[in-house]
């Protein structure tokens, strides 16, 4: 299969965005400022008061006259459907993505998982945070760690016609679409996706040749942190040559299962004196990382074989040392108010039984995911 890898592009803002208010007031903002057109695509959109509250924002910007077109994953959006007859009669365009069961087919493993939003092929959102009250924080839950960038400029179009040609089914037309802009003070980036179905693999090559070309220091944030071979081999060459790797995961996890798979590999981290930290203030759900304070990545997929060889993937990359170096200085805050686990503190905790379920939890999410990486691109499954 051949490697995809993305072309530069520039935006005139490049704009760090956290989860919690951050976010949705920038989201809602995005949305009333919205004057034609406006795509919103996403995982999960829940059926809940942060939910609602952005549905609100839709059928407004739509009974001003904007065009809206939603699309979301059948399965990670399955509690907002009771929500859908009354945006479709507000004459916004809504679509679920590869429902879990048709009359044709079974869908299982091949999900809608990026997060985006774009207003006017002007402005854009992309990350790895979904429309929910958990990514939002409530009275009594903070709000799950994550990110998301705020984008301006006339790359924006390109990301427009991205999500107008996943609406429509058109997987053919995917590439292109906006001449070069003038990089006179504006910031690079590569729109990076992964959809390995249609041979896009270009988040996962963004990162291998990141980390491959590292030189001082590599932070990785990894929700459901599981890398395959190829990802262990260049992490494992980078700590070789004497690179600093520090990897920030979660203390809490939203899937038990996926935090036993993952403190598998943590052996294999302290054996190559990866450090570890733990977020413990509440889930960790962010996807992202900086090598060399000079490059960095923000979106929605996960270091695991699920976000390479099955799911629907967007990233942004912004090899700007500005950007790059603002973010590293708030991840090297965000580390320092984590949970450092050391060798002698994970063999304490580490008990017979502690292993066991590790190994049983590494090689259980393993197998079904590659059982379902092999489903789905046997039988071509999509939307």
């Amino acid at each position: 299969m051949p490697k995809k890898t993305a072309t530069v592009d520039y935006a005139d803002e490049v704009q760090l965005v956290h989860s919690g208010d951050d976010y949705f007031k920038k989201l809602k903002k995005l949305i009333a400022d919205a004057q034609h057109e406006l795509h919103l695509q996403t995982y999960i959109f829940e059926h809940d008061d942060t939910g609602n509250s952005i549905a609100a924002e839709l059928i407004k910007a739509a009974q001003r006259g904007v065009k809206i077109f939603v699309l979301l994953d059948s399965y990670g959006s399955s509690s907002f459907k009771n929500k859908a007859p009354e945006l479709l009669k507000n004459k916004i365009h809504l679509r679920f993505f590869a429902p879990l069961f048709s009359y044709k087919n079974i869908y299982f493993g091949r999900r809608l998982h990026h997060k985006i939003v774009v207003a006017d092929g002007a402005v854009a959102l992309i990350g790895g945070i979904n429309i929910a009250d958990k990514y939002k924080g409530t009275a009594t839950e903070k709000a799950w760690l994550d990110y998301a960038v705020l984008i301006r400029g006339e790359v924006c179009k390109k990301l427009q016609k991205i999500c107008a040609d996943f609406y429509y089914h058109n997987r053919s037309k995917r590439k292109s679409h906006t001449p070069p802009a003038n990089s006179n003070h504006k910031t690079p980036i590569k729109i990076s996706q992964n959809d390995w179905l249609n041979y896009k693999n270009e988040i996962s090559t963004a990162y291998r040749k990141a980390i491959s070309n590292a030189k001082i220091e590599i932070i990785i944030l990894g929700s459901y942190f599981i890398p395959g071979f190829k990802f262990r081999y260049v992490l494992r060459n980078a700590a070789k040559r004497g690179v600093k790797i520090k990897i920030l995961l979660s203390g809490i996890s939203d899937v038990p299962l996926i935090k036993y798979a993952t403190r598998y590999m943590y052996s294999f981290l302290f054996k190559n004196n990866i450090e570890i930290y733990e977020w413990p203030h509440s889930v960790m759900h962010g996807k992202a990382a900086i090598v060399d304070g000079q490059w960095s990545t923000v979106g929605s997929y996960n270091i695991n074989w699920l976000s390479a060889y099955s799911s629907i993937e967007m990233n942004i990359e912004v090899p700007d040392a500005a950007f790059s170096s603002q973010f590293s200085a708030h991840l090297h805050d965000i580390l320092s108010g984590s949970r450092k686990i050391s060798y002698e503190q994970f063999r304490m905790e580490q008990s017979f039984l502690e292993k066991v379920k590790s190994w049983l939890g590494f090689f259980t999410v393993r197998a079904s995911i590659v059982i379902l990486s092999a489903y789905v691109n046997r039988r071509g499954m999509g939307d």
